[in-house]
């Protein structure tokens, strides 16, 4: 599969197969994932995989919206993409190096949720990002330090079947040449 291939063909899934996620397809994922481009090469995003069916359940159960926590049980592993803050956006003083202050981890975890994605249907495994959940009882559940937030859970596992493509904008409605 060529990239252009891979991104054109990559669909969000919400239903799984209940079929096992190799642990070493989940690490060639992240290996792959090492390489997003991110401020500076700081190289903040990290990951928590969650397979244990009891811890699953309670993210599902009382971390999740309803249906979020569908994608959630259904899925083999569920990623917690988390980001170490006070790096991404900041000079080696402190100080903020443009008016974006530190909100360039947002786009720093962006790259990496695709490239994770991408990856993973290279592998041929499916996911789905998901950004609403308990902004409270989650990265408390998860362990997260202080210096860490939680910018996405993906689902991750083989897909129990093939979504239809959306409709997409066409070039003329998203490019402008000036």
């Amino acid at each position: 599969m060529n990239t252009i291939e891979a991104i054109t063909t990559r669909r969000s899934v919400r239903q799984f197969l209940d079929k096992p996620v190799e642990n070493e397809k989940i690490e060639e994922i992240i290996a792959a994932s090492a390489f997003s481009p991110s401020w500076k090469n700081t190289q903040t995003v990290r990951y928590i995989a969650v397979v244990d069916a009891a811890a699953k359940e309670i993210i599902a159960t009382k971390m999740l919206p309803s249906f979020n926590a569908a994608n959630a049980r259904s899925a083999p592993v569920l990623i917690a993409m988390v980001t170490q803050t006070g790096r991404c956006g900041y000079e080696r003083d402190g100080s903020f190096t443009t008016k974006k202050e530190d909100r360039w981890q947002y786009v720093d975890a962006g790259i990496a949720c695709q490239t994770f994605c991408l990856a993973a249907h290279e592998l041929g495994l499916s996911t789905v990002i998901m950004g609403i959940y308990d902004e409270e009882k989650l990265p408390e559940f998860l362990g997260l330090k202080d210096d860490q937030i939680l910018t996405a859970i993906i689902a991750l596992g083989y897909a129990a079947n093939e979504p239809i493509c959306p409709k997409r904008k066409s070039v003329e409605e998203l490019l402008r040449y000036i």
